[in-house]
């Protein structure tokens, strides 16, 4: 019967950012450590607040698993004279692993017969292996950023307090820093500072809450969840939701409480999203809007004391929001006097990058850019997509945007409207930096999504082009984002676009600005793309031999590149799928390295090899025809008739034939047969059963 082991690491205040992850680490080095010490146990679980990271895990057994090692020595041909002594070679072997030669055991491998040293190591006490595995689950967790205190050399995400380490209610000795550990938490800072003794984890949790603490942190969620809910319902309304400020705050407290605050009515004249930034990205309020989404003068903080005067912490928090709205409405005013229009030329002394440029220089670049795009896409968006790119960027010059920098583009979009634009035009400067983040909203209006992809194209080009280019998980200029951004705009757009053709039309307004050769960094701007196009496919479920063999054809026209992976996945499971690609992969090698023929019906000796030419040539325009439609599934239907005769040619027809001109005229047909394959995808990455 296991135990029960408790861990808490007590710390000065560590930022909500880093939290959950450092929970997600906590738990995962503890399985790690477990296993390599062959220590089984049950549930791990971690929780944790601002000042405590918290595990517990049930069930340790109290000692390691028993190990049988095997060691191979010589082989028994040389271990063994003739009369079935052991040789110099075996006793040497078995003194060298402590053990008499009598007990080696022999064994059979695919090498022979070889003897074979079997040592039981018997397990250690659990208890005696907790200091140095505890020790590894606190140093090594890893944080964003670190520091050491006092004059130690050790580093953690704050300054250790206290070390609470049981096993079975026993302390597990061992020191970090200057900090012994022991079998006493604290309460919170200011309601329950006082430290406790613990027995175990019902004692644990019990002895924290009386102490005004809620360790668990989905608790605390649930309970800001609920509190915010009855809170916004005495003012009449509903809270606007933002799970990204509930996870924070989650974080920020231990014993989450709700004030409700006020502020004027005049302030609901700025447009919405400059009020909801400051409340939520600045001051962590939540919003509270009407039955219409509208949004109401009022606000929710979340303070971590119980208050003994609400109203006390209601006011100070009316006057920290009131200062930030009053700031707001003057830089808004400040603001209108000066049109977008007349604002673009200031980008001149907007640096984008050193090495790329200013503002006004990037959006020169990618309106010419968008006005390509557009050309392609649908000329009579030309004049907006323009209108739109011109401006995209002018909010930069704003003294709003340059306060709260969250309200680019929605800034720019209402100073268009104010100004009398486009309403589209004003749409597009807010969508053309769309998407923010993975699987976050969209561009609506083309010319939206135009402008963002020849922002996002100008930027991924300028910067590969320069040598400015992400590095494992480094990239500080967002390129990755950027290109999944690009590829989704274009998948949910369904936009024929050539990739290859976008690329270099971006490349060349860079032009003089290229540090490397224009050829060059093409080549390491679609393999990167390729990368983030994969990966994303793959997470998405696609199987990933297929998604290869469809980009190992190229990814010029992402949206053909999208169906034929549709279509090729959902085939898979045809009967004729796994034959027909071993056929092609039969194809592929024997063809390797050889050059365009033409085929000469006249020059076929055998059935089968006529009869394979016959079903190419008939199959090949309804093939193509069908490409060209883009209608995939019928495609690898129509390829899989020729699955029958190409087994039969090889099971038949000798192609490298020692007649030259047979043997040439062999090998052509199968390299148009091979060509017409690789139209769809490259067969032969697809993981057949023979290959497991």
């Amino acid at each position: 019967m296991g135990k029960e082991l408790l861990l808490e690491i007590g710390t000065e205040e560590i930022p909500a950012a880093f939290l959950p992850k450092a929970l997600q680490d906590m738990e995962e080095i503890a399985r790690r450590e477990l296993a390599a010490n062959r220590i089984f146990h049950g549930e791990i679980r971690t929780m944790g607040t601002p000042r405590r990271l918290f595990l517990a895990a049930v069930q340790v057994a109290e000692r390691q698993e028993d190990q049988v090692i095997e060691k191979l020595g010589p082989a028994t041909r040389v271990a063994f004279d003739e009369q079935g002594n052991p040789s110099r070679a075996a006793v040497g072997f078995a003194r060298g692993q402590g053990i008499d030669v009598t007990v080696l055991d022999t064994v059979t491998t695919e090498k022979g017969e070889y003897l074979c040293a079997r040592k039981k190591i018997i397990g250690e006490a659990t208890e005696g292996l907790l200091p140095a595995i505890l020790t590894k689950v606190i140093t090594e967790i890893p944080f964003r950023k670190s520091m050491r205190w006092s004059d130690q050399e050790f580093r953690f995400a704050r300054p250790i307090h206290w070390i609470l380490a049981l096993y079975d209610g026993r302390i597990v000795p061992f020191r970090i820093a200057n900090v012994e550990s022991g079998s006493t938490s604290r309460g919170h800072r200011f309601m329950g500072p006082d430290s406790f003794p613990v027995e175990n984890l019902e004692g644990y949790l019990a002895g924290t809450r009386n102490r005004f603490v809620v360790v668990d942190p989905v608790e605390r969620k649930e309970i800001i969840r609920e509190e915010t809910r009855k809170a916004a319902a005495t003012v009449g309304g509903r809270v606007l939701p933002s799970e990204e400020l509930l996870k924070t705050v989650t974080f920020l407290t231990e014993y989450p409480t709700v004030v409700c605050g006020n502020f004027d009515r005049e302030y609901l004249k700025l447009p919405q999203e400059v009020l909801i930034t400051t409340m939520i990205h600045h001051q962590k309020y939540f919003p509270v809007v009407d039955g219409k989404g509208a949004l109401l003068p009022h606000f929710l903080t979340i303070n971590n004391t119980l208050a003994r005067d609400p109203s006390v912490v209601k006011r100070g928090n009316e006057k920290v929001i009131r200062a930030r709205l009053s700031d707001a409405r003057f830089f808004f005013e400040a603001d209108r006097k000066i049109p977008l229009d007349r604002r673009v030329e200031d980008l001149r002394k907007v640096v984008f990058h050193t090495l790329l440029g200013t503002s006004y220089e990037k959006v020169m670049r990618f309106r010419k850019l968008a006005a390509w795009i557009a050309g392609r896409i649908d000329p009579n968006l030309a004049g907006r997509v323009d209108r739109a790119a011109l401006l995209a960027k002018a909010d930069l010059d704003t003294q709003m945007v340059g306060e709260f920098a969250e309200l680019q583009g929605i800034m720019g979009r209402e100073y268009a409207l104010l100004a009398g634009e486009d309403r589209v035009v004003a749409k597009a400067i807010y969508e053309h930096y769309l998407p923010t983040a993975a699987g976050r909203e969209l561009p609506e209006t083309d010319e939206g999504a135009i402008v963002s992809i020849a922002d996002k194209t100008d930027t991924i080009c300028g910067f590969f082009g320069v040598g400015l280019i992400p590095t494992g998980t480094a990239d500080p200029y967002a390129l990755r984002r950027q290109a999944l951004g690009i590829i989704n705009i274009i998948l949910a757009k369904h936009y024929s676009l050539s990739m290859y053709a976008l690329i270099d039309e971006s490349l060349a307004i860079l032009g003089p600005l290229l540090k490397r050769s224009p050829d060059e960094t093409k080549g390491a701007v679609l393999e990167f793309f390729k990368g983030r196009f994969e990966n994303q496919l793959i997470s998405q479920g696609h199987p990933y031999d297929v998604v290869d063999a469809i980009l190992a054809t190229g990814i010029d026209n992402l949206v053909v590149a999208y169906e034929k992976i549709r279509a090729m996945a959902a085939f898979k499971s045809h009967p004729d799928f796994q034959p027909l690609a071993i056929a092609f992969k039969r194809v592929v090698n024997i063809i390797r390295g050889f050059q365009n023929g033409v085929v000469d019906p006249a020059l076929f000796s055998g059935t089968e090899e006529k009869n394979l030419h016959e079903a190419f040539l008939k199959i090949r325009e309804t093939v193509l025809t069908h490409i060209s439609g883009g209608n995939y599934p019928h495609v690898l239907v129509d390829l899989a008739r020729l699955r029958e005769p190409v087994d039969a040619f090889f099971e038949t027809v000798l192609v490298m034939a020692e007649d030259e001109k047979i043997r040439f005229n062999r090998l052509s047909l199968l390299e148009e047969i091979s060509t017409l394959f690789h139209d769809v995808a490259d067969f032969s990455r697809i993981v057949t059963e023979s290959q497991g």
